[in-house]
């Protein structure tokens, strides 16, 4: 198996499970995050982070632009406005947003996975921009970013657990 192989395997995955895992969510529950502890999303926080956690990395990683304001580099940046504290992340209106949102970043991924060769997933050694002095190469940064999406799909299956919801295992593989 090959770089592009692997990354559209562990993409399709990622958003299948993804997106059954919405179909448990109380569109009542947006406002809802766990009652101890500090610096929780909402459930609309969580599912707005899922629905550009990937998509937006690949875009960064492939083409360069971070999506940060005109003039503006990382480096200009504060450590809380690069991650910020919870309360200060956006929400998603309702469940059918984020679903079609987490579609369209699907094929945006999708998109950007045919546009690069298998040796610069393989060969081509870049830096994220949080961590300048670590170079990987483009596959393995990709391939982190699939696993972002699948660490907070983990963290909504424990919020949905938390709740009362009827989820187990298998949910969580999909």
């Amino acid at each position: 198996m090959n770089w592009t192989q692997l990354l559209k395997a562990e993409t399709e995955s990622a958003y299948k499970t993804t997106l059954r895992l919405l179909d448990k969510v109380d569109a009542n529950s947006l406002e809802w995050k766990p009652a101890t502890g500090s610096n929780w999303m909402t459930v609309g926080q969580l599912l707005k982070h899922i629905s550009e956690g990937c998509g937006s990395g690949f875009n960064g990683f492939v083409t360069g632009d971070w999506g940060l304001p005109a003039g503006k580099t990382m480096a200009d940046m504060t450590p809380e406005e690069m991650f910020p504290p919870a309360e200060k992340m956006p929400t998603v209106k309702s469940v059918d947003e984020v679903r079609r949102l987490l579609v369209e970043d699907k094929a945006a991924v999708l998109l950007l996975l045919d546009r690069i060769s298998e040796n610069d997933l393989a060969n081509k050694e870049i830096a994220a921009p949080w961590a300048p002095d670590i170079k990987l190469p483009l596959g393995c940064h990709l391939l982190h970013m699939i696993q972002h999406l699948d660490k907070h799909m983990s963290q909504l299956f424990y919020y949905l657990k938390l709740q009362g919801k009827p989820v187990n295992t298998l949910d969580l593989w999909g």
